[in-house]
């Protein structure tokens, strides 16, 4: 079947460039990974991907990472699992 449907929306610039940052990163076009999008929306009955509001703690917790206040820093990995006491 010949692809003729067309998707048109408008988005925020920054979000579109650096989307399409991740996908070359990935080896796919936009065009690609908007179908891949579909196909897993159509395999699934619904998003592929939970859609939740966050709750205050994760909120606080993305914003604490945004601006990388409170965070640790290691410089190995061994460094990292000794602290998580793995």
């Amino acid at each position: 079947m010949p692809k003729t449907a067309v998707i048109s929306a408008r988005i925020d610039p920054d979000l579109k460039r650096e989307a399409e940052e991740v996908f070359r990163e990935l080896g796919l076009t936009a065009t690609q990974a908007i179908t891949l999008f579909y196909k897993q929306v159509e395999l699934e009955r619904g998003l592929p991907f939970a859609v939740r509001v966050p709750n205050d703690a994760t909120v606080e917790a993305l914003e604490q990472s945004r601006t990388r206040q409170d965070l640790e820093s290691f410089n190995t990995l061994d460094d990292l699992f000794e602290d998580l006491g793995i």
